[in-house]
């Protein structure tokens, strides 16, 4: 398996989690690889490090809930993963450059992530459904425009927003 620096021994006062048992295990999010920042739409997470492609970035950790909440990542239709401190802080885009392996909780680059990035992923890539179906701001081309769980459809917002949406990008 290909990984970077997130396997090398951190010191214990920088991970991201609070949990003893993490301290001192390698492979978590450090302070030294990421940082948490403001968005426009809450907090995110920011890389410190450079990242190649293809590569195991962090491991990552939580509670397992019974039910979805904000922050929170499914892990199989009953099962979902609440971190507050990393995995559940991501921001989303339809051209994301990170991809969370919920399976294994590790989280892999997609893309090089120069250092000071915004760490995205595609929400629909975990969720059949989302806590709240949201409109996308992320800008790319491919933008889907109304972002939705993968098993779910739009609400009333979504078909009313999609709607104008279309209208705006007709020419």
């Amino acid at each position: 398996m290909k990984t970077q620096a997130m396997d090398k021994a951190s010191a214990a006062s920088d991970c991201l989690y609070p949990f003893a048992a993490l301290l001192d295990k390698p492979g978590y999010p450090s302070t030294r690889d990421f940082q948490v920042v403001q968005t426009r739409y809450g907090a995110g997470i920011k890389s410190r490090t450079a990242f190649d492609s293809r590569i195991r970035i962090a491991k990552v950790s939580g509670y397992a809930l019974g039910e979805r909440q904000l922050h929170t990542l499914q892990i199989s239709a009953r099962i979902h993963l609440h971190d507050l401190w990393f995995s559940g802080l991501l921001s989303h885009s339809c051209n994301p450059n990170v991809f969370l392996d919920i399976s294994e909780l590790e989280l892999w680059s997609i893309l090089p992530i120069p250092r000071g990035t915004l760490l995205t992923m595609d929400y629909a890539s975990t969720e059949d459904v989302l806590f709240q179906q949201f409109a996308c701001q992320c800008g790319e081309l491919n933008c889907r425009g109304w972002i939705t769980g993968m098993k779910e459809t739009l609400n009333a917002d979504g078909q009313l927003f999609m709607e104008q949406w279309r209208q705006r990008k007709r020419p």
